[in-house]
């Protein structure tokens, strides 16, 4: 019998969840502990296909390329390297614990990650003001000299702690490997794809050209589950729903909510612009391109939400 297609997209809270605990094998536990309500959708008899955020592993790369700069005269790495080199450790990261989650629970299926490039238009508004932050504060007295040494980088005050570089964020025009997660997932496997949104990259008259911008995440996963056909995908976030006037007295739970009516919501501003506004536009993109269902609720609630309806459902 077929299994049915759920593309899952893991939010940031999966991978680091107290600020105390950042090192590699911090991020593998809460990995584990994601990964194992995503086993099930599995016996609930889904494939999956799974994305992941990966800001602040590209950050703490950032970190270590310019101290080893500044005291070891090493190369700095590139953004785009960056987002690859996550999609590599992540992905590893989430095949091998939902391996071994099945293995538990007697379950069949493999995982495998594809490191994944997204196309981006180079016309892009979002290139005219770069505004997305990416990597460390820094002082600034630092300003001048990065400057010098960066003269492509742009840097911005950061709510009064500090400067920061900020990149570009446009939105994703196409995925590359889209042929190769269909051939994994024509062959039965589980797949872990366009991990940080992806590595943006240009299509120009010499071939793919990558470029230090941040695709967001939840768009790239509404993408991705609409070139692969997919009825359902699952927005895992910190929340059990999404809410109207989210942590007033006046707080509103939604539940099942026609497209339509999200869309009134969205544009009467109830959803935070780098919180839950993407996630539920993602979510509309979606539906409108032929999405059955989406699900936006946290990682503990997703078999509930597939059996019993928890969570907040977005419908045609």
């Amino acid at each position: 019998m077929a299994r049915k297609l759920a593309v899952v997209a893991m939010g940031g809270n999966s991978l680091i969840r107290d600020p105390s605990r950042k090192s590699v094998e911090d991020q593998y536990e809460a990995v584990c502990d994601t990964v194992r309500y995503i086993a099930d959708l599995i016996a609930a008899g889904y494939q999956v296909v799974i994305t992941h955020g990966n800001g602040p592993q590209v950050g703490f790369i950032m970190l270590r390329s310019e101290l080893a700069r500044q005291y070891a005269g090493l190369h700095m790495v590139p953004l785009v390297s960056c987002v690859a080199d996550t999609q590599g450790a992540i992905g590893y990261q989430i095949q091998q614990a939902l391996a071994n989650e099945l293995r538990q629970r007697g379950l069949s299926g493999e995982t495998a990650t594809i490191v994944t490039q997204v196309t981006v238009d180079p016309t892009d508004p979002g290139f005219d003001d770069p505004s997305k932050p990416v990597g460390e504060f820094y002082e600034p007295g630092a300003v001048a000299d990065l400057k010098a040494l960066h003269p492509d980088w742009i840097l911005k005050q950061d709510s009064g702690r500090g400067f920061r570089r900020v990149v570009a964020s446009p939105k994703p025009v196409d995925i590359v490997e889209t042929p190769a997660v269909q051939t994994l997932l024509d062959a039965g496997f589980h797949v872990v794809t366009a991990g940080g949104g992806g590595i943006p990259v240009m299509d120009t008259a010499q071939g793919l050209l990558g470029v230090d911008a941040v695709i967001d995440k939840d768009l790239v996963t509404g993408l991705l589950a609409t070139k692969l056909g997919a009825p359902l995908m699952v927005i895992s976030t910190a929340v059990p729903c999404v809410a109207l006037n989210f942590g007033t007295p006046q707080q509103q739970d939604l539940g099942t909510v026609k497209a339509d009516q999200m869309q009134i919501y969205l544009e009467e501003g109830h959803f935070a612009p780098g919180s839950m506004a993407p996630k539920v536009q993602a979510a509309l993109d979606f539906i409108r391109a032929g999405g059955e269902r989406v699900i936006i609720t946290d990682p503990q609630t997703i078999g509930k939400a597939i059996d019993g309806g928890a969570g907040t459902h977005i419908v045609p």
